[in-house]
Protein backbone atom coordinates (compact mmCIF):
# COMPACT_ATOMS: atom_id res chain seq x y z
CA UNK A 1 0.00 0.00 0.00
CA UNK A 2 1.98 3.17 -0.93
CA UNK A 3 1.14 6.28 0.61
CA UNK A 4 1.28 9.92 -1.16
CA UNK A 5 2.07 12.43 0.61
CA UNK A 6 2.42 16.27 -0.19
CA UNK A 7 2.47 19.90 1.82
CA UNK A 8 -0.09 22.52 0.92
CA UNK A 9 -0.11 26.39 2.20
CA UNK A 10 -2.44 29.23 1.61
CA UNK A 11 -2.31 32.65 3.83
CA UNK A 12 -0.90 31.24 7.00
CA UNK A 13 -2.09 27.43 7.29
CA UNK A 14 -0.24 24.54 6.33
CA UNK A 15 -1.55 21.03 5.26
CA UNK A 16 0.06 17.97 5.49
CA UNK A 17 -1.66 15.59 3.39
CA UNK A 18 -1.27 11.89 2.91
CA UNK A 19 -3.38 9.90 0.11
CA UNK A 20 -4.05 5.97 1.07
CA UNK A 21 -5.82 3.89 -1.60
CA UNK A 22 -8.99 3.20 -0.03
CA UNK A 23 -12.83 3.87 -0.08
CA UNK A 24 -12.99 7.90 0.17
CA UNK A 25 -12.71 8.76 3.82
CA UNK A 26 -11.25 12.21 4.42
CA UNK A 27 -10.03 13.02 8.14
CA UNK A 28 -8.38 16.12 9.25
CA UNK A 29 -6.82 16.96 12.21
CA UNK A 30 -8.35 13.00 13.46
CA UNK A 31 -11.93 15.04 13.05
CA UNK A 32 -14.15 13.60 9.64
CA UNK A 33 -14.32 16.76 6.78
CA UNK A 34 -18.38 17.63 7.81
CA UNK A 35 -17.62 17.89 11.44
CA UNK A 36 -13.91 19.81 10.43
CA UNK A 37 -15.47 22.25 8.16
CA UNK A 38 -19.00 23.58 8.91
CA UNK A 39 -19.67 25.06 5.84
CA UNK A 40 -20.25 22.96 2.27
CA UNK A 41 -18.07 25.65 0.34
CA UNK A 42 -14.65 24.99 2.35
CA UNK A 43 -15.40 20.69 1.74
CA UNK A 44 -16.15 21.70 -1.89
CA UNK A 45 -13.15 23.54 -2.37
CA UNK A 46 -11.09 21.33 -0.17
CA UNK A 47 -11.67 18.51 -2.18
CA UNK A 48 -11.80 19.78 -5.97
CA UNK A 49 -8.89 18.34 -7.02
CA UNK A 50 -9.71 14.78 -6.42
CA UNK A 51 -13.44 16.05 -7.88
CA UNK A 52 -11.64 17.18 -11.03
CA UNK A 53 -9.69 13.86 -11.88
CA UNK A 54 -12.66 11.88 -10.38
CA UNK A 55 -10.23 10.00 -7.72
CA UNK A 56 -13.08 10.68 -5.63
CA UNK A 57 -13.78 7.44 -4.29
CA UNK A 58 -10.34 6.54 -4.94
CA UNK A 59 -8.33 7.41 -2.07
CA UNK A 60 -8.78 7.91 1.61
CA UNK A 61 -7.34 11.42 2.98
CA UNK A 62 -5.29 12.09 6.03
CA UNK A 63 -4.75 15.80 6.74
CA UNK A 64 -2.41 17.66 9.40
CA UNK A 65 -3.70 21.17 9.21
CA UNK A 66 -2.51 24.18 11.56
CA UNK A 67 -2.53 28.00 11.44
CA UNK A 68 -4.89 30.49 10.26
CA UNK A 69 -8.46 30.10 9.61
CA UNK A 70 -10.56 27.89 8.21
CA UNK A 71 -10.57 29.62 4.46
CA UNK A 72 -6.85 29.17 4.14
CA UNK A 73 -7.11 25.47 5.87
CA UNK A 74 -9.32 24.63 2.87
CA UNK A 75 -6.87 26.25 0.34
CA UNK A 76 -3.99 24.48 1.89
CA UNK A 77 -5.62 21.42 1.66
CA UNK A 78 -6.87 21.78 -1.71
CA UNK A 79 -2.98 22.37 -3.00
CA UNK A 80 -1.73 19.36 -0.68
CA UNK A 81 -4.38 16.94 -2.36
CA UNK A 82 -3.69 18.41 -5.66
CA UNK A 83 0.44 17.83 -5.20
CA UNK A 84 -0.07 14.56 -3.64
CA UNK A 85 -2.02 13.15 -6.91
CA UNK A 86 0.38 14.63 -8.92
CA UNK A 87 2.90 12.32 -6.81
CA UNK A 88 0.68 9.78 -7.79
CA UNK A 89 -0.07 9.77 -11.42
CA UNK A 90 2.47 12.61 -13.00
CA UNK A 91 -0.26 12.45 -15.87
CA UNK A 92 -2.66 14.32 -13.74
CA UNK A 93 -0.57 17.34 -13.84
CA UNK A 94 -1.94 18.94 -17.09
CA UNK A 95 -5.51 18.39 -15.69
CA UNK A 96 -4.74 20.25 -12.55
CA UNK A 97 -2.61 23.15 -13.97
CA UNK A 98 -5.70 23.41 -16.18
CA UNK A 99 -8.47 24.35 -13.53
CA UNK A 100 -5.12 26.45 -11.48
CA UNK A 101 -5.18 23.40 -8.82
CA UNK A 102 -1.26 23.55 -8.42
CA UNK A 103 -0.50 27.42 -7.80
CA UNK A 104 0.15 28.55 -4.55
CA UNK A 105 -1.51 31.50 -4.16
CA UNK A 106 0.57 33.87 -2.93
CA UNK A 107 -1.52 36.74 -1.58
CA UNK A 108 -0.80 37.28 2.09
CA UNK A 109 -2.39 39.91 5.05
CA UNK A 110 -0.03 43.20 4.44
CA UNK A 111 1.60 44.42 7.37
CA UNK A 112 0.20 47.54 9.56
CA UNK A 113 1.93 50.91 8.74
CA UNK A 114 3.11 53.24 12.10
CA UNK A 115 1.06 56.40 11.72
CA UNK A 116 -1.78 54.39 10.37
CA UNK A 117 -4.76 53.26 12.15
CA UNK A 118 -4.29 49.38 9.45
CA UNK A 119 -2.38 48.35 6.98
CA UNK A 120 -3.97 50.97 4.42
CA UNK A 121 -6.51 52.63 6.53
CA UNK A 122 -5.82 56.12 7.76
CA UNK A 123 -5.89 58.94 10.63
CA UNK A 124 -8.37 61.51 9.28
CA UNK A 125 -6.65 64.36 7.64
CA UNK A 126 -7.43 67.89 8.86
CA UNK A 127 -6.14 70.96 7.27
CA UNK A 128 -6.61 73.30 10.13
Amino acid sequence: MKVYSATGRRKTSVAQVRLVSGTGKVLINKRTIDDYFPVEVWRIHALSPLQVTDNIGKFDVFVNVRGGGLTGQSGAIRLGIARALVEYDEQLRGKLREYELLTRDPRMVERKKYGQKKARKRFQFSKR
